[in-house]
């Protein structure tokens, strides 16, 4: 029962959070939505920071989940171009569907994403999480995968932002679509294209 409340008041204060921001919420705050005193509160968290560090944590295991559950290579820096120079690209094409869809329709990855894009600009840590969650840690993982595929490292780098960028701006314009499936679909399609358009070669540095 414990382990179901400390559950229930990380999702309830994200929540919060990627409402009205993670400055912009206080204990208080959160203790009133799950309707608990604040003294309650306290029992299972000593502070509002706890709850943030408990909240990426979690994050942290739901990305380990998903790379295990599709097969993807962990992303140790020191072991990133052997450990993707094997990966189909039948892998790659469902990751990245998973991935969209993790922050897209999970609740709990969707109000992370949030929180970091409206804190951003306002506290140091969160820029930080957002650079590695949302940002240059993506590309950065995207050029692993594809300096397997590729003859130098400028070259998968910029594969990496040519194939993550849109990925990116149809995350703000799925918040905002009425009809969430024509976005997803337009997403499958940028998938499809662009790895057709590495099977045929086009993606391949020019040999030095």
């Amino acid at each position: 029962m414990a382990a179901d409340t400390k559950t229930r008041i990380l999702e309830t204060a994200l929540e919060l959070f990627a409402q009205r921001g993670y400055l912009g919420t206080s204990m208080s705050d959160i203790a009133k939505q799950l309707g608990i005193t604040k003294a309650a509160l306290y029992k299972h968290y000593a502070s509002k920071q706890e709850i943030l560090e408990r909240i990426v944590e979690r994050m942290n295991a739901l990305d380990l989940e998903r790379a295990k559950a599709y097969e993807m290579p962990e992303t140790e820096p020191d072991n990133f171009a052997e450990a993707y120079r094997n990966t189909p690209v039948e892998k790659i094409r469902a990751y990245s569907a998973a991935q969209f869809r993790h922050w897209t329709e999970e609740p709990f990855s969707s109000c992370f994403r949030k929180m970091l894009t409206l804190e951003q600009y306002r506290d140091p840590e969160m820029a930080r999480l957002y650079q590695t969650y949302l940002a240059d840690g993506p590309v950065e993982y995207m050029a692993a995968v594809f300096r397997g595929m590729t003859e130098s490292d400028e070259t998968a780098k910029q594969l990496a932002l040519e194939f993550y960028g849109p990925m990116y701006l149809l995350y703000g314009v799925y918040d905002g679509a009425e009809d969430k499936r024509q976005i997803t679909s337009m997403l499958d399609t940028h998938i499809d294209r662009f790895i057709a358009r590495m099977e045929s070669g086009c993606g391949k540095a020019d040999a030095p």
